[in-house]
């Protein structure tokens, strides 16, 4: 579903390059910063790259079949693709922009996390019951871990200790032990086990559960489930505040969102946000949420702090999935019926701009485009041409 899965009259100026001008301004200063956005197109065997310096498409990289997960290395320029479709990773070098190379894994992969320190990554293989564990610095498996059936996700906790598996197809999760490389655990919670989020303190871990409409809080330092919190029909993902201290689900069937207070694990409220809510992201300074509306082809803008919508946007079709960029003045919006990127400003308004948020470009990338992730990063070699 959420696979099947958008300028502005801003004329001369920005054609002529205006967008870099009123951008870069917001961006570090010098020749060598970078900032990318990589989206994957699961119905073309490609990742689209994004130059967010200047809104403008500059690569597009051939990877393996039905490409799906991404995420970013956060201690080297690497990003991560897994190919669904050719049960392999594709390596990408973020200072060239090329593949460099590809680490077959086991089958049906679907999603990839990264250890904090960037030596290991997790890819969750939904076809193959196991999770295959790459040792980032020689481009190979260390070893795969056996969890339960149909697993989703692997996210790893802030402090490195522990993978968490959802394993949608036996609703239960798997822990890893990472210095063990072992299961530790295996937890039943609801059905349906999709999205996890993990606390920044690492004590505690949420998973959305579709069917019956519930999110379970799991303690990680007892292995132990601690509550099912009823919330809305279909709650098919999470976003957590960057304190912690909130959590809102989107779900998808009722049209809402859900708080959940995180330390009591006590569901705060549950608000209409639009049509089919499927994606959030919250602002680093945890006062905006963003939420992608599936079904009305547009985009919520949340205020936190005084509980309620602000800013409604017209998207491209089928919004999913969501990227702030470094600055936070930007939020890229994945459409995937209609196989392009929206950027939406967000900015200090003035006499002819009453609006705080404005669309300001659709940028197309490729076909069924699944996920997103930026980049940011200042250049360690030089590069001759990234075009």
């Amino acid at each position: 579903m959420r696979k099947l899965l958008f300028i502005a009259v801003l004329l001369p100026l920005l054609a002529a390059g205006g967008w870099w001008y009123f951008h870069e301004r917001s961006l570090p200063a010098g020749p060598f910063y970078r900032e990318y956005a990589y989206i994957t197109n699961g119905k073309s065997n490609t990742v689209t790259v994004i130059d967010l310096r200047t809104f403008q498409p500059v690569r597009t990289l051939s990877v393996g079949a039905e490409p799906t997960g991404v995420t970013a290395n956060p201690k080297r320029n690497e990003i991560y693709v897994v190919n669904a479709g050719s049960s392999d990773v594709s390596v990408i070098d973020a200072e060239q922009n090329k593949v460099v190379a590809t680490i077959g894994v086991h089958g049906r992969p679907y999603f990839i996390d990264v250890a904090p320190d960037g030596s290991r990554a997790y890819v969750a293989n939904s076809g193959s019951a196991n999770v295959s564990v790459l040792d980032l610095d020689h481009r190979t498996v260390a070893t795969t871990i056996r969890v339960g059936a149909g697993p989703g996700l692997a996210r790893v906790s802030p402090d490195g200790s522990t993978v968490v598996v959802t394993n949608r197809a036996d609703s239960t999760v798997s822990l890893i032990d990472t210095a063990r490389l072992t299961v530790h655990s295996v937890i039943a919670v609801c059905m349906n086990p999709e999205d996890i989020a993990i606390l920044p303190d690492s004590t505690k871990a949420f998973i959305s559960c579709s069917v019956p409409g519930q999110v379970a809080s799991i303690d990680l330092k007892r292995d132990k489930l601690l509550a099912l919190l009823d919330v809305g029909k279909s709650p098919v993902s999470l976003a957590l505040k960057p304190d912690g201290g909130e959590l809102i689900t989107c779900n998808f069937g009722a049209d809402s969102i859900s708080i959940i207070e995180t330390t009591p694990n006590e569901v705060l409220s549950s608000s209409l946000i639009g049509s089919q809510p499927v994606r959030a992201v919250v602002s680093l300074d945890n006062s905006r949420l963003y939420v992608s509306n599936f079904g009305a082809n547009s985009i919520a803008v949340y205020d936190i702090d005084i509980g309620k919508v602000i800013a409604v946007l017209t998207v491209g079709a089928h919004p999913d999935a969501l990227a702030l960029s470094q600055s936070q003045n930007y939020l890229l919006v994945l459409n995937s019926g209609s196989g392009d990127v929206a950027v939406i400003q967000k900015r200090k308004p003035k006499k002819l701009e009453p609006s705080e948020y404005a669309l300001l470009t659709i940028i197309p990338v490729g076909m069924q485009p699944n996920q997103i992730v930026v980049k940011s990063f200042l250049l360690t070699k030089p590069v001759a041409d990234e075009r």
